[in-house]
């Protein structure tokens, strides 16, 4: 069977709800990471909310909730392989979803960033768990594309706290979008228990043969049975899982390059949305205006990037991440020149597509470049290393402007960083996969037994 398509409605129907399902919670992780901004300058300005907040304060409590998320991605490398695909999921949309409740209840900064800090590991957890789910229920041709249209969620989920905080901040404050921050957890978590199922192939790669064969009949998505078992033939040698397997010396240097490409899309991502309206603003263009370019950045990391997960998966994924890099920083060195607004606009989406949708491809790359047993594991190691890259972005791009450096040095500089990027994705070499064999529910043949 030709697992790169559809082997049933079912199976259409079952990807279709976990791609869905997926996507919501990370729209929801990208709201949440973003609503601080948002809500940064009410906080500033008035000290009856959570008390005296200077701009370091702030800068610190901006950091927690980054920390927490590297810790939740982590953790959910180091559980998620033995617990399963499910379980991380509804654990996590449950942990993020108290956490901003509980946040919106906040009395003083401590709480406050205690609770920023929390939340952050559960939205680790989640981001961690989402590609490997996607990634072992898609069928092959349609992987990377699948992948893009969930992890897009984070730049949605962004433009989705500005514009509710443009909208409602005045007249739900700013407790009042974290509340909306909770809300999967009445809506979106009922719907995941009765719709999102166990990976089969986790499953089968766990010895529950059985539960497997029942999912796979149920919504029809292929997965690897090893025969060998059902013949009863001697148990192979165990299967490092999780962490073990990625220091293996099968998948312990393409791990390092993974995670470094991770850590520089990270930086990109979070040193352009945390600097560039800053930016802009130097180089005279008003403060709406500067916000603009934010939003054209974002818009162009949606767009640019689900067309760029097309292209993988038919050509590739490592050729088009590699080449994502490089137009990323084409784009970061036309931004130097003195180019008409419209022009400008173009350059600063194709940005939008170089770094942040840059790493969307990434988290899809790495997906799908493990096997079931390590695909947890390595998806969480490149969210939680790649997450050193954002906290370092944005501290990259404060020492430029607070030491004076010229707008063009910034955008050469990342710009560079961006090339390193590309280099470490081409030294990468992707490991042979054996093609999964589907079970079926029809019964074994008399030679099989």
């Amino acid at each position: 069977m030709n697992s790169s398509t559809w082997t049933s409605p079912e199976h259409r129907r079952s990807v279709l709800w976990i791609v869905t399902l997926a996507a919501v919670a990370i729209v929801f992780d990208g709201y949440d990471l973003v609503v601080y901004g948002t809500v940064l300058p009410t906080l500033l300005d008035d000290p009856g909310q959570l008390g005296e907040l200077t701009p370091a304060t702030a800068g610190a409590l901006g950091s927690y909730a980054l920390i927490g998320v590297m810790i939740g991605a982590l953790a959910a490398g180091a559980f998620g392989d033995r617990v399963g695909r499910r379980r991380m999921m509804l654990v996590n949309i449950v942990w993020f979803s108290v956490g901003m409740a509980a946040t919106a209840l906040a009395t003083d900064l401590v709480s406050f960033g205690i609770l920023r800090f929390l939340t952050g590991i559960g939205i680790g957890g989640l981001v961690a768990t989402a590609g490997a789910m996607v990634a072992e229920f898609a069928p092959a041709s349609k992987r990377n594309l699948f992948n893009a249209i969930v992890y897009s969620g984070v730049p949605a989920g962004g433009v989705l706290a500005s514009v509710l905080a443009m909208l409602f901040v005045d007249q739900i404050g700013w407790r009042g979008l974290f509340w909306i921050g909770a809300l999967p957890l009445v809506t979106l978590l009922p719907l995941a228990v009765l719709k999102m199922p166990e990976s089969p192939q986790w499953l089968a790669a766990r010895g529950r043969y059985e539960e497997a064969r029942e999912i796979s009949t149920h919504t029809g998505i292929p997965v690897d049975l090893r025969t060998r078992h059902l013949r009863q033939e001697p148990a192979p040698a165990p299967v490092k899982l999780g962490f073990a397997a990625l220091v293996t010396r099968r998948f312990a240097v393409p791990t390092l390059l993974l995670g470094t490409m991770s850590f520089v899309g990270l930086l990109l991502t979070y040193g352009l949305n945390t600097w560039l309206p800053q930016i802009m603003e130097a180089n005279g263009f008003d403060a709406k205006g500067s916000l603009s370019f934010l939003l054209v950045l974002n818009g162009g990391a949606i767009v640019g990037g689900l067309i760029a997960a097309r292209l993988a998966d038919q050509r590739g994924p490592q050729q088009v991440v590699a080449t994502s890099f490089c137009l990323a920083t084409f784009a970061l060195v036309c931004l130097t020149f003195g180019l008409p607004l419209p022009i400008l606009l173009v350059a600063v989406a194709v940005a939008g597509t170089g770094t942040i949708g840059t790493q969307v491809l990434i988290y899809g790359f790495v997906s799908n470049f493990y096997p079931t047993e390590a695909r947890g594991a390595g998806v969480a190691w490149c969210a939680g290393f790649g997450r050193l890259g954002g906290i370092v972005g944005p501290i990259i791009g404060g020492l430029l402007i607070g030491a004076g450096v010229s707008s063009g040095t910034a955008f050469y500089l990342f710009g560079g960083i961006a090339l390193a990027g590309a280099a470490a994705t081409l030294m990468v070499v992707t490991p042979k996969v054996a093609p999964a064999t589907p079970i079926t529910s029809a019964p074994l043949a008399a030679t099989d037994l």
